[in-house]
């Protein structure tokens, strides 16, 4: 039996969804260790025992595997972001594209020859165009500034992140340089009107960045002077906003957001379209690897100029409106008011006529749109974490859609949904793994399915 500091050797054979290792004991016990690779030999102290599994840290590295490589960040162990930080980035892909495979064979029951090859992103490091940066108190009172450690709210001091480009870094230095002797100034349990995060967007095309500043009121001490010395010494700030948010909560942004300098928005351009982004804008963070993301889903939808082509969980419109040229008429839904006015901005500022959006929840709206007798040729889903419902699946099918095109960000709630599909009318033709977030545990995917029995 196991206990709590026990050292014991192990072999990693394996990775997790969230990219630790995997051994077992000799008495068959899987024990999960982070920060290991496929292949290393490790000495390791284990943390906490269950019934049938065991969470341990490495003590010592026996012998290192082939893909383990030398971490570039000093703070990558305690960090929350980069779990593929100590191994190559061939082997994270590989890890990566696993993941995918695992589960569409495991909870999907799909065959794995459905999964292509994953695309790699173009760059590695330096390409997160948004970073929200929490600010907090020490146990010791001090200021303290970068990212949550994993599985809390425990902040890893941080301002040079590799995920992030450099003016952010130099942006964070500056912000770290006006707040670290000021720690009056950051929100705690007993001052809620404090400041809470630094919140970064920047367009990578444009070069524009946008400031937000998260705090619990409208003013601090120094605001005027920091928003002056960041509009001097940056040029490529074009806006400077203040979110309040006096809220006891884990949301970031509050519902009231000011400009003190510039803009309300930035701009980029994304498969050749100008596009705002506000605080509030979905985009996604990867803006090269978005492209080629889109591809795929671009070549799966497979439009010829004809088709009603239905785009839930829409965001700021950025998918439907890369493929308007390509069709009849584009209907975009999304919950957030703020996502549609840009949607409606952005196709209006590229001179996009035939795309119309919908604000409302995706299954109220895709049951709205059946109503009335609309039936898509192509629906596009891009669903949060969770993944659709099972009512929204059944709309779905009963649109009786040609095509659905499936953009995830979890292949576990993917493979959940393609069971459904399934068993309806669609078979599963493809899916492509996207790799947006290198270095990082998250993978998406894009899935392509068909109606396999024709509609009355």
């Amino acid at each position: 039996m196991l206990s709590k500091n026990d050292i014991i050797e192990l072999n990693i054979t394996s990775l997790t969804s969230d990219g630790d290792g995997v051994a077992r004991t000799a008495e068959g016990i899987v024990v999960f260790i982070p920060n290991t690779a496929v292949g290393d030999e490790i000495q390791a102290r284990i943390l906490k025992v269950k019934k049938n599994v065991a969470y341990a840290k490495v003590e010592e590295i026996i012998t290192p595997s082939p893909d383990r490589i030398t971490p570039d960040c000093p703070v990558s162990k305690q960090c929350g972001g980069c779990v593929y930080r100590h191994i190559s980035y061939d082997a994270e892909l590989t890890a990566k594209r696993q993941k995918v495979v695992d589960c569409i064979t495991r909870i999907g029951k799909l065959d794995e020859s459905l999964v292509g090859n994953i695309i790699p992103s173009e760059n590695i490091d330096g390409y997160r165009n948004k970073a929200m940066i929490p600010i907090g108190l020490d146990k010791n009172g001090e200021v303290t500034m970068g990212f949550y450690a994993r599985h809390s709210h425990r902040i890893v001091p941080c301002i040079d992140c590799k995920l992030s480009p450099e003016i952010f870094n130099e942006i964070a230095a500056d912000f770290y340089d006006f707040i670290k002797d000021r720690p009056e100034l950051v929100d705690t349990d007993r001052n809620r009107q404090g400041i809470r995060h630094l919140y970064l967007r920047y367009a990578e095309k444009t070069g524009d960045v946008m400031v937000c500043i998260v705090a619990g009121k409208r003013s601090f001490d120094g605001d005027t002077a920091l928003y002056n010395s960041l509009k001097e010494k940056y040029n490529q700030i074009k806006s400077i906003i203040l979110n309040v948010n006096p809220d006891d909560t884990n949301v970031v942004l509050g519902k009231k957001s000011y400009t003190v300098y510039g803009e309300d928005c930035i701009e980029d351009i994304l498969c050749g379209l100008r596009f705002d982004i506000a605080p509030r804008s979905f985009y996604q963070v990867n803006r090269t690897q978005a492209e080629r993301l889109y591809g795929v889903a671009r070549d799966y939808a497979d439009l010829s100029g004809s088709e009603v082509l239905l785009d839930l969980y829409c965001g700021a419109g950025t998918i439907g409106l890369s493929m308007a040229k390509d069709c009849k008429e584009i209907i975009g839904v999304e919950i957030i008011p703020e996502a549609i006015e840009n949607a409606n901005a952005n196709a209006e500022r590229n001179g996009i006529t035939n795309a119309r959006f919908i604000c409302a929840d995706a299954s109220e709206a895709a049951a709205k749109l059946r109503g009335e007798g609309i039936t898509p040729n192509v629906v596009i889903v891009d669903p949060p974490r969770k993944g659709l419902t099972p009512e929204l699946i059944e709309t779905i099918n009963k649109m009786h859609p040609d095509r659905v095109v499936y953009v995830s960000c979890d292949p576990a709630t993917l493979a959940r949904d393609l069971s459904q599909f399934e068993t309806l009318h669609y078979s599963v033709k493809e899916i492509t793994p996207v790799d947006m977030f290198p270095r990082t545990a998250h993978i998406e995917s894009v899935c392509l399915m068909s109606r396999v029995k024709p509609h009355r």
